[in-house]
């Protein structure tokens, strides 16, 4: 950086620091003047998670309800559908262990000629 914009640059930081608060100046003290940047760069935001078919919880519940035949859900069932959707996207064991037996049920319902009585 030439000196020139180094000069700019501290003259901006000066002006930034007079019109702050007075409780906001004693937040930049306490840290340093010197050490204060107010031109630094914004934190990136967090990774949104997503599952193996890059969709992300939401989305995954938002499909569910839709190709859903239409009826009445508990809340109890959307807090289920919710729970499994996060522990999918989070890879969480409990969540995998629901999913692999759900998977072994519907294959035993099928080789036994079985359905599952909904109520």
């Amino acid at each position: 950086m030439s000196e020139e914009n180094k000069q700019e640059q501290d003259r901006h930081k000066k002006a930034i620091y007079d019109s702050l608060t007075p409780r906001r100046k004693k937040f930049i003290d306490r840290i340093g003047y010197d050490r204060w940047d107010p031109f630094q760069e914004p934190n990136n935001p967090l990774e949104i998670r997503r599952d193996g078919t890059h969709r992300t919880s939401k989305e995954l519940m938002r499909q569910f309800f839709y190709e859903r035949p239409p009826k009445s859900y508990s809340n109890a069932y959307g807090r289920g559908v919710l729970e499994m959707s996060m522990g999918i996207i989070n890879d969480e064991d409990r969540i995998r262990g629901m999913y692999e037996f759900s998977l072994w049920y519907s294959e035993l319902l099928k080789r036994e000629n079985k359905e599952y009585k909904e109520r």
